[in-house]
């Protein structure tokens, strides 16, 4: 029990005062919506930014959702007990009105939103949760404005939950959460035509001028350090930047300079954290599948004439975020020498500080363990421990103590201490002091030695102590093993490189989690040691027959 109440103790400290209050406040707060009596106007423009989606309602009351069917055969099937949160929430924020093909189902959207509103009344359900109503109302107010014969009770529906997400402003969570719900609020603004949206407008742009310094580094990052969520929220600020120019919105026009530079920082960012594949790395809560694609991204920007730094050099350091981007050879690695961050708002973190993950040409080779599942599980709690990520953990100890499933309570901070090319190999140390705050206590330090041969990884502790480095492969590379310390690695019969550690190693069954409902089998090496060092080399340059 004491260890339980020290744990939240050690989570509690670093919330902020504004986060607590407004805990409290929702708590006992009751959300409540007037019907609408008047006739709702509407601003006159058509939202023809990019759709991203995939379509999610279907013929016979059908959806799909994270690889999951459903079916909306009755009203308790909106809050259905049977489906996980995540899922409900996707039921509720009806993508499909913004997905690429979505001209061909006017008719069955129409359907579909009908039947929400008849069957989900206000302020009950997952549907009328501040952040399914922000995603909600942006596919609500993109429909909208080009639908052809716009019906006033869906109007109606619309300022409903407009009012009801502006009496839940998520500043208990913040983040994500409340850059989306600053998003709702300026879309409804610009589309409806009465006061009351002029209010809901200038909450949100207030929201907005708050936020973005807030979220976005200086290096361009998202501060909740996912590169998933770094996609959703610069793709939000890329479409409000295109909805200033839609609509012409001059108050909002004023700030497209502003926007221009984070977004741009941004996509340099983004580009450092992708994989020569094309597609994010997965550090953090980062999956496929829920995020736009980083070359629809770039796409986007480049249509609104944003423009950014590529990167070209074999060493690129992102210090306000704590990311390094090494292109070497025929390789790419990206190392995590990040701290949990925000302090304030650790829900996406992982226990994966000074992970790496490396591709060969356009392979994927060693990965962290991905992101299937939210909610409260043992399974989401064992994806976030450090053995999910290509680091080293200390005998039962996680280098941050993650628990439940969004609660990060001691904390490593790590240091970056040396980044640098030199005899024209990149050098890189790293350490942090996670284990330091947990029996035994030792320090983790690592130092990377990165050549177009060979990747030298030196992993050194305080203390000698228990400890073993995990490293987990793609399904797509076959492991064999030549000998105690040495295995090979190939793909489709090619060989890509072998791992030769100081101490023996094993290859155990593990599992690697690329989309949400998605557990794919793959293996992972473990190279237990204690004598407080372990050096491990991967050779990319010849294969030992």
């Amino acid at each position: 029990m004491f260890s339980k109440i020290l744990k939240l103790l050690n989570t509690l400290k670093y919330l902020r005062f504004e986060q607590i209050f407004f805990r409290i406040v929702y708590h006992f707060k009751k959300i409540s919506v007037l019907p609408i009596r008047e006739k709702i106007k509407t601003k006159s423009w058509q939202w023809n930014g990019p759709r991203i989606y995939k379509q999610s309602l279907f013929k016979d009351n059908k959806v799909r959702f994270l690889s999951s069917n459903g079916r909306i055969d009755s009203p308790a099937s909106w809050n259905c007990d049977r489906k996980d949160k995540l899922w409900l929430y996707n039921l509720h924020y009806f993508d499909d009105l913004n997905s690429s093909t979505f001209k061909e189902r006017t008719d069955l959207q129409a359907i579909f939103f009908d039947k929400w509103i008849d069957e989900n009344p206000p302020c009950l359900g997952n549907g009328w949760e501040p952040y399914p109503l922000s995603l909600r109302i942006v596919n609500l107010v993109k429909w909208l404005s080009c639908h052809p014969k716009v019906k006033m009770h869906w109007l109606n529906s619309l300022m409903q939950q407009a009012s009801a997400l502006s009496q839940q402003i998520e500043y208990h969570i913040s983040g994500n959460h409340l850059f989306a719900n600053a998003k709702a609020l300026i879309f409804v603004g610009t589309y409806i035509n009465n006061d009351e949206a002029q209010r809901y407008f200038e909450l949100g742009l207030k929201l907005l001028d708050r936020e973005i310094p807030e979220q976005f580094l200086d290096d361009g990052a998202h501060f909740e350090l996912s590169p998933m969520y770094h996609v959703i929220l610069l793709w939000d600020l890329l479409e409000l930047f295109d909805l200033a120019k839609t609509c012409n919105n001059k108050i909002l026009i004023e700030r497209t300079s502003n926007w221009k530079t984070v977004a741009q920082k941004s996509l340099h960012w983004l580009s450092n954290m992708q994989h020569p594949d094309g597609e994010i790395s997965f550090f953090n809560d980062s999956s496929l599948g829920i995020a736009a694609e980083p070359a629809k991204v770039f796409e986007y920007a480049t249509n609104l004439g944003l423009q950014w730094r590529q990167t070209e050099t074999a060493l690129e350091t992102l210090s306000d975020s704590g990311y390094t981007r090494i292109n070497k050879g025929n390789y790419t690695m990206i190392f995590d020498h990040a701290n949990v961050g925000p302090d304030y708002l650790p829900g996406h973190s992982h226990a994966d500080t000074l992970s790496f993950e490396i591709s060969i040409d356009k392979q994927r080779v060693f990965i962290n363990s991905g992101t299937s599942i939210y909610g409260l599980s043992d399974e989401r709690i064992r994806q976030r421990k450090t053995p999910a990520h290509n680091t080293v953990s200390i005998e039962s100890h996680d280098s941050s103590q993650v628990w439940s499933g969004f609660r990060v309570a001691k904390r490593a901070y790590s240091k970056l201490e040396k980044a640098k090319i030199e005899n024209n190999k990149v050098i890189l140390v790293a350490s942090h002091d996670g284990f330091l705050k947990q029996a035994p206590k030792t320090r983790h330090k690592r130092q990377l030695e990165c050549s177009h041969k060979n990747i030298v990884i030196d992993d050194i502790l305080s203390k000698k102590v228990n400890a073993c480095f995990h490293l987990h492969v793609h399904p797509d590379v076959v492991v064999k093993r030549q000998s105690n310390n040495l295995v090979k690695f190939s793909v489709r019969g090619k060989f890509i490189c072998t791992l030769e550690s100081s101490l023996p190693l094993d290859i155990v069954d593990s599992t690697w989690h690329p989309e949400f409902g998605k557990s794919i089998q793959n293996k992972k090496i473990k190279i237990p040691f204690s004598n407080g060092t372990l050096k491990t080399t991967i050779h990319l340059n010849s294969d030992p027959q």
